[in-house]
């Protein structure tokens, strides 16, 4: 039934894509930052150590680091809006299902193979959607609903870091009154089930309301396809400079790798232990809210400033301004202070740097790594390689951090910075030039009148 709605004939009327796009990114970026985010908080309320806590997130986002290797059987088979639609309820029922684990003895075993799930599900809902955005609309569509885009990708981020957060904080306190002992885990499975219902919804709205991305396709020539995707690698192994360019895009967030895992760790750790034992509603309010905001408005003035200074020329800057901030994390580790007031100052203040300092890795993989034939493949390519730069060194924070302590953690971290601000000087940029994008054949032509939802 699912399968034949979504092989459905390109409709001769487009839905706007006001009725899609918000709600489509939204959903893409929930389970992101369920995997990457809730779960650090999740697994240090229920006990785990900072160094299993860390390296487990760590590795659960391996499946946005490893994405390039299936995206071509998404090419291969039915549209791009089945695989967006099977997702979304496919990742809605995994949440579900975690919700039902967390009462079973080795419940950790449980929900790590369920966020795993999840993150598979996410990625290949990343890799789906941007098929649907490129195909779907024109090029100057595109620029017009790009800022929709990471809004409602970030809106993600507000509503689990601070929402879900502060509902899993606001339950906790009111079965505390009934069952102490298990109402921390009684809060966490209403959450996680509340998410998975939300992501099943978006799945059932998506079934109606998503452009198909393309006709449907039933199979591909196995070698056409490896010759193909040989091709794809080749070339880009071919691009002037590009070991040096992966090196800097390797090690361009080395540190801020490290402190977004142990960061929200030490936010919540007891004070005797050396953090700022803030509730989980403090910390979604800091996260979710404040540090949200922070973090567009760095990305807006970020882009302004290196489109003013370009690339070449704001580069250290961007680094030192990602990196600078996290003397926040320096300075509250230090003081502990209990002033909500300068905890929220210092947070927003590190949040406004990363969001920009993170728009100049971004810029260097579009104008240098991606223009030429394959641009949406070598882009992925180096996104995936920038993901594994954050991954590895985040695996290992929480190690490094029980050996340092808190203070002498987040000294290491500046210090991380310093080998990408080194090689800023030699990396070439020349400002890549870009092919005139072109419109998918699939979309016909249309005008304003032709949208509807």
């Amino acid at each position: 039934m699912i399968g034949s709605a979504l092989l459905s004939k390109p409709q001769s009327v487009r839905k706007h894509p006001a009725c899609w796009v918000p709600t489509v990114y939204f959903a893409e970026g929930l389970p992101f930052y369920i995997v990457n985010y809730m779960a650090l908080f999740f697994f240090q309320k229920m006990g785990v150590a900072n160094a299993v806590n860390t390296l487990a997130i760590s590795l659960l986002a391996l499946p946005w680091t490893l994405k390039p290797i299936w995206s071509p059987v998404l090419e291969m088979y039915r549209t791009k809006k089945f695989f967006v639609v099977l997702m979304e309820m496919a990742g809605g029922l995994t949440l579900v299902l975690l919700a039902l684990s967390l009462n079973l003895p080795g419940f950790f075993r449980y929900a790590v193979a369920l966020l795993a799930v999840l993150g598979f599900c996410s990625a290949t809902h990343d890799i789906a959607t941007d098929g649907i955005y490129i195909a779907a609309l024109t090029p100057s569509e595109q620029a017009a609903y790009v800022g929709w885009q990471g809004s409602f990708y970030n809106l993600a981020r507000v509503f689990s870091m601070g929402a879900l957060l502060w509902l899993v904080g606001m339950l906790t306190d009111r079965m505390a009154r009934a069952h102490a002992a298990s109402a921390a885990v009684n809060a966490w499975m209403t959450t996680f089930a509340a998410a998975g219902l939300i992501l099943v919804a978006l799945g059932t709205y998506h079934l109606r309301m998503l452009p198909s991305g393309g006709e449907a396709r039933r199979q591909e020539s196995a070698r056409q396809i490896a010759e193909t995707f040989w091709d794809v690698v080749a070339s880009f192994f071919k691009k002037p400079h590009v070991i040096l360019l992966l090196a800097f895009i390797f090690l361009y967030r080395v540190g801020e790798g490290q402190v977004i895992k142990v960061g929200p760790l030490f936010l919540q750790a007891a004070r005797a232990g050396g953090g700022l034992g803030l509730d989980p509603k403090a910390v979604g309010a800091i996260y979710g809210i404040f540090g949200s905001v922070a973090f567009v408005c760095g990305s807006v003035l970020g882009g302004y400033f290196t489109s003013r200074l370009t690339l070449k020329r704001a580069l250290p800057w961007l680094i030192l301004i990602l990196n600078l901030p996290m003397c926040a994390y320096w300075y509250l580790s230090v003081t502990l202070p209990s002033n909500p007031f300068i905890i929220t100052a210092a947070m927003s203040t590190e949040m406004f740097g990363y969001g920009f300092g993170f728009v100049g890795v971004i810029l260097l993989m579009m104008q240098e790594i991606a223009p030429g034939k394959y641009q949406t493949a070598h882009y992925a390519f180096a996104n995936s390689l920038m993901n594994l730069g954050v991954i590895l060194p985040g695996a290992a924070s929480g190690w490094i951090e029980t050996r340092l302590g808190y203070a002498h953690f987040f000294v290491w971290v500046m210090l991380s910075a310093l080998p990408a601000l080194a090689l800023a000087r030699f990396v070439p940029i020349a400002g890549g030039v870009r092919p005139a994008p072109q419109v998918a054949a699939t979309q016909g032509t249309f005008s304003k009148e032709d949208w509807t939802c």
